[in-house]
């Protein structure tokens, strides 16, 4: 009896030394982790889209956890497991947004558009900004006020800098003769135009929208048409009439 007692103690401690087999082998087990993982990200997607529905209709500081948590279809507890506060919500949400702004600007503002007429670049580059910013209201509310996280306003204030010196490039190959201190000014200036003329953008909707983007790209062209001059090779006969349209 005392050996048989030992030789299923052994047994015993044998099995304790390896992981319980299910019958499923070790792919199901390591299937399971990254199926939790995929459903961990559904999740953090679901809650920053009604996230980005909250803020753009509601603005930042309206905005609650309880609000997105609604939004969402999910208890407030179910929302607190991947976000902590409101703060981290816009923090994850204005990185993400930020991210698709880069690639954005960074598909507008390419080289061949110095090429175009002056009208039809200004289409090039303008139209998929102001689209992006139409087609993700909490991009605006995020990169605008006073109680926005402070993390968000510096990356936007580095965003800024690079589309600046973006606006800068496109701007050399129109005004090649011109010293690179008045370039500068000229694209800080038309720069500044298009945030403002965003602002009116934003703030209509339908055909008024419309009308306000076709007004912002009359503004900006009426502004660099003289600068470039009416003999540039870049403007297209009609703009050389001093007709943006």
């Amino acid at each position: 009896m005392p050996e048989a007692r030992a030789k299923k103690g052994a047994a015993e401690d044998g099995a304790a030394g390896k992981p319980a087999d299910d019958g499923s082998g070790d792919t199901a087990g390591a299937a399971r982790p990254r199926r939790r993982q995929a459903r961990g990200e559904a999740r953090i997607a679901q809650l920053l889209q009604a996230a980005a529905n909250v803020f753009g209709s509601s603005g930042y500081t309206a905005s609650s956890t309880n609000a997105i948590a609604r939004e969402a279809g999910v208890s407030p507890g179910t929302l607190y497991q991947f976000f902590p506060n409101k703060e981290a919500i816009a923090v994850e949400l204005g990185d993400r947004l930020l991210d698709r702004w880069r690639d954005t600007y960074g598909a507008a503002f390419t080289p061949s558009h110095i090429t175009l007429p002056l009208d039809r670049m200004l289409d090039a580059v303008l139209d998929p900004l102001i689209a992006f910013n139409c087609e993700n209201p909490a991009f605006f509310v995020l990169m605008h006020g006073s109680e926005i996280p402070g993390r968000i306003t510096e990356e936007h204030d580095i965003v800024h800098a690079t589309m600046l010196s973006r606006v800068e490039e496109i701007l050399i190959g129109y005004l090649a003769d011109i010293p690179t201190t008045q370039v500068h000014r000229v694209a800080e200036m038309a720069f500044m135009t298009f945030k403002a003329g965003l602002d009116l953008i934003m703030a209509h909707e339908g055909e008024e929208r419309e009308a306000y983007i076709r007004e912002l790209k009359t503004l900006i062209f009426r502004y660099l048409d003289p600068l470039i001059g009416d003999d540039s090779p870049h403007l297209a006969p009609h703009a050389r009439q001093g007709d943006p349209a």
